[in-house]
């Protein structure tokens, strides 16, 4: 029953720009952690640190950045490794999807995650046992 969160929900927590958006973020990280849920991986640490300081329309100040990487560095992450890697290669050429987001459902996968939060992939796609939620649909 694990939540796997990826980068783009993340960020919408330091997006003054989309309130609405940031409030369920939010609320979805805050009720995730409270029942000891919430997953992320080394690569949504990366990719957010990255993201908050470059993309916002307001990018977040470094120290600012580290400190909410540190914060969420502090919720289970799962860690990537060489069968993680080929299996994504896997996930990649049958769901057609990019590298990088067969990265994120390998380890969401791999850390017993039943939903993925994130805008990248199809809402309500499944893969394996792991069903896809775009949080922000209307």
């Amino acid at each position: 029953m694990r939540r796997f969160f990826d980068t783009n929900v993340l960020v919408y927590l330091f997006d003054a720009s989309a309130p609405r958006k940031k409030a369920r973020a939010e609320e979805l990280l805050k009720r995730a952690v409270g029942q000891g849920l919430a997953l992320l991986s080394p690569q949504v640490l990366q990719e957010f640190f990255v993201a908050v300081t470059r993309k916002l329309s307001v990018p977040l100040p470094h120290e600012q950045a580290e400190r909410a990487v540190r914060d969420l560095a502090k919720l289970p992450t799962m860690q990537v490794d060489a069968e993680m890697i080929l299996e994504a290669i896997e996930t990649m050429r049958r769901y057609q999807l990019s590298f990088w987001d067969s990265l994120i459902v390998q380890a969401a996968l791999h850390g017993g995650a039943t939903m993925l939060y994130t805008e990248d992939l199809q809402h309500g796609q499944v893969i394996e046992t792991l069903t896809v939620e775009n949080p922000f649909q209307p």
